[in-house]
């Protein structure tokens, strides 16, 4: 009796054993064909999408270069979805202390680049019908949000295009691009045309680089110094309500942050 007994046993951990083989083989085989898989396009832009979402600061920036930057919020959150899967952000940018008084406000549309082009993600920024009805998007509660079939009717002209690409390997960056050669037509502050760059970084940051140029090819709007640096807040930029950093420049000095993609009058 004793003997039969330990007999069971012996034959039922070997099939237990037997049982949790064939589990980790298959748990195996589906990760590396999980691995394997090849990301899509639409994999590229939904990250892209993602990305750009939530709220970020230049607040680093400004501490570090407050002659050249300011301490900016940019907040972007979804808006809606075209019928081909693109996704429509909201995008608005404001003075740290003031973050009701938006003074960039515009659409972005996010989708994969077209299959002749040699890039992952096209991201377009739109003007937007009536910006005062979208002042705060975000901040509100979605029921008090124009709803996603306004939003695609308020889309007005496009303003500007940027083609990401998948950084290389070992580069800080995910996914870095720029407007066509040539830029886009862009009047503002003497420009005949402008420039756009962006790069979405691994650490969660997102770096834009606006410029404007006339016939000459000279720049006469835009940051020189190189682009500005958006970051999620720690908790600490809300406690320094005080800081000179988070008061809004005189109207004259607002011109310097002007910037074509996101902003084209």
């Amino acid at each position: 009796m004793g003997s039969g007994s330990g007999s069971d046993s012996n034959g039922w951990n070997r099939a237990r054993g037997l049982a949790v083989k064939t589990l980790l083989l298959i748990g195996g085989a589906l990760l590396v064909k999980r691995l394997r898989k090849s990301t899509t396009r639409w994999d590229h832009a939904h990250f892209v999408s993602k990305s750009l979402t939530g709220q970020k600061y230049s607040q680093d920036q400004a501490s570090r270069d407050p002659d050249n930057y300011f301490n900016i919020r940019l907040l972007t959150c979804p808006a809606a979805e075209l019928v081909d899967g693109s996704k429509v952000l909201y995008f608005e940018q404001a003075f740290w202390r003031s973050p009701q008084k938006p003074f960039r406000q515009r659409f972005f549309l996010v989708k994969p680049c077209p299959k002749e082009l040699k890039c992952d993600v096209e991201l377009s920024a739109y003007a937007i019908r009536d910006m005062e009805e979208y002042k705060n998007f975000c901040d509100r509660p979605r029921d008090q949000r124009p709803q996603p079939e306004e939003v695609i009717g308020d889309i007005a002209e496009h303003l500007t295009t940027v083609h990401l690409k998948r950084c290389p390997r070992g580069k800080r960056c995910l996914y870095e691009g720029s407007t066509p050669p040539g830029g886009f037509p862009n009047s503002w502050n003497g420009a005949s045309y402008c420039s756009s760059e962006i790069s979405i970084m691994k650490n969660n940051e997102i770096h834009t680089w606006d410029r404007g140029y006339d016939d000459d090819g000279n720049q006469v709007w835009g940051q020189k110094e190189g682009p500005y640096e958006f970051k999620p807040a720690p908790t600490s930029s809300f406690n320094d309500m005080f800081s000179p950093l988070n008061f809004p420049p005189p109207p004259s000095t607002e011109r310097r942050i002007e910037g074509s993609f996101v902003l084209q009058e």
